[in-house]
């Protein structure tokens, strides 16, 4: 889950929120420039999440099954960016103001679409290997038809994933953030989250990718006639797979990090506090990551926002 405030709450929500209100009247400058980085990241992830939506549906018509996934990518980094503005306000106010039916919601939905947003990652990762490895051998797997069949239970298992976290958020400490009775359960929700949410997407991603240009540079080798247009497409694929792997694992690294050692304090302190908010919201900022990494890097794509954003120049 996008553990914001959830992870930021270990097993004595209380004494995390005397804490922070004990902080309250020495962090109004930071929360301020916090609250604006948050707009900031909001603003920028919405559209530009947005533009590669319309770019897909009135440009691409979904017309293979990379824009299959990327369509299900941006849409879940847009809806990701929607319970931006609840955790900017409790971050501000230090108070979770809007009920607790609301905290169970706005949380739910985002654990969904952080789920959905690394799992179509995946997918398109493993969807990138099987398109430039063996394409005819794949075919079949990389209709239009199969993605969206692919994306639609990936949205599924997102909620199957995140449903059961739903009994345990409550705001009636004054914050949004789970109640779990034990260490134990504590420790054991954070790894399965590490697990299903980085790590098993990482190393699947991470080894797609690897073989992908093991596969591409081979069949350089093996090519008998020096193939200029094949270099360029390795160059520009190994840029692609290195600003993929490094700015996802910096983006959503330090977040886990911070929830690990979270578990060895009993209380907070301000440095830490101000730590844990700020890996928050660069795992926030992934989701404004996706739209450049996946979409500005294409030749299609830039295509594609050239005639929606400047429609008269041809």
């Amino acid at each position: 889950v996008e553990l914001n405030v959830t992870f930021a709450a270990v097993d004595n929500n209380q004494s995390y929120v005397e804490e922070h209100l004990y902080f309250e009247d020495n962090i109004n400058g930071f929360g301020i420039t916090m609250a604006v980085l948050y707009l900031v990241v909001c603003i920028v992830g919405l559209a530009g999440n947005c533009l590669v939506i319309i770019a897909i549906l009135k440009l691409d018509k979904m017309s293979s099954s990379t824009t299959v996934y990327i369509f299900n990518l941006a849409l879940a980094d847009g809806l990701f960016m929607v319970g931006l503005p609840f955790i900017a306000s409790q971050n501000f106010q230090n108070q979770w103001v809007f009920g607790n039916t609301a905290c169970k919601v706005v949380m739910v939905l985002d654990g969904i679409n952080q789920f959905t947003s690394v799992f179509c990652l995946t997918a398109m990762s493993i969807d990138r290997y099987m398109a430039l490895a063996e394409p005819l051998r794949f075919a079949r797997w990389r209709t239009p038809r199969c993605a969206k069949v692919i994306s639609s239970s990936l949205w599924f298992f997102s909620l199957l994933t995140i449903l059961p976290m739903a009994f345990y958020f409550t705001a009636d400490h004054g914050f949004c953030s789970p109640d779990f009775a034990t260490d134990a359960l504590w420790l054991g929700i954070l790894s399965y989250t590490f697990i299903i949410g980085f790590a098993i997407p990482f190393t699947v991603m991470t080894v797609s990718y690897a073989a992908m240009l093991i596969s591409l540079r081979c069949r350089q080798k093996l090519s008998s006639v020096p193939n200029h247009e094949g270099r360029r497409l390795e160059q520009q694929l190994t840029k692609m797979v290195v600003a993929v792997v490094v700015v996802f694992g910096m983006c959503w690294l330090p977040f886990y990090t911070f929830n690990f050692l979270s578990l060895h304090y009993n209380s907070f302190f301000l440095t830490f506090i101000r730590a844990f908010e700020f890996a928050v919201l660069l795992s926030y900022s992934w989701s404004c990551a996706n739209p450049i990494l996946y979409a500005c890097l294409s030749d299609t794509f830039r295509r594609h926002f050239r005639t929606l954003l400047c429609p008269g120049i041809k």
